[in-house]
């Protein structure tokens, strides 16, 4: 059996090595925490007017400056900044807090194209580190793939990853 790591790998096009590329650099000491926050300001702002309501659905439950919150600590304990997240949520266990979304292979291609917007309308957010920052995301959004489908192998629901499955990246 494939470990998740691969499975993510296989899925989004990006080798575990290039996904962690991303800590070759302290991108938190190189962007800073407002640019952490104007990238999930700027997600979010994409994500809650999405066209799509399937889309929109997934985040209905959640409050937008929470998510807002919960990513940009995220992404500043991971970038190489002080350990925000975990001291607020905990260990930020990531498949474990997504298991009540349906994490599935067109929500992550769309979470990807939101993401890739956000980047694109930083301006302090210089191209190497958005190309870092994307290819992390990709691996993490498919990681959580695996994830969702693990976790409905586990409930006896058939993988339906066939129909979803994005085209080779």
């Amino acid at each position: 059996m494939q470990s998740l790591q691969q499975k993510a790998s296989e899925w989004s096009g990006v080798s575990t090595s290039d996904a962690f590329a991303i800590d070759e650099t302290n991108l938190f000491e190189l962007l800073g925490l407002q640019t952490f926050v104007t990238l999930s300001t700027n997600f979010y702002n994409r994500v809650y007017d999405d066209d799509e309501e399937w889309f929109r659905s997934i985040f209905a439950n959640s409050k937008k400056e929470d998510a807002i919150q919960n990513q940009y600590e995220f992404f500043v304990q991971r970038m190489g900044g002080p350990p925000l997240y975990s001291q607020r949520k905990g260990h930020p266990a990531l498949i474990g807090r997504h298991r009540p979304f349906p994490v599935t292979h067109r929500a992550a291609e769309r979470w990807l194209h939101h993401m890739q917007q956000a980047l694109d309308s930083v301006p302090e957010i210089d191209a190497d580190s958005k190309i870092k920052m994307m290819t992390f995301f990709r691996h993490t959004a498919f990681f959580l793939v695996t994830g969702d489908e693990l976790k409905n192998q586990n409930q006896g629901v058939p993988c339906k990853h066939g129909a979803n499955k994005p085209a080779a990246v």
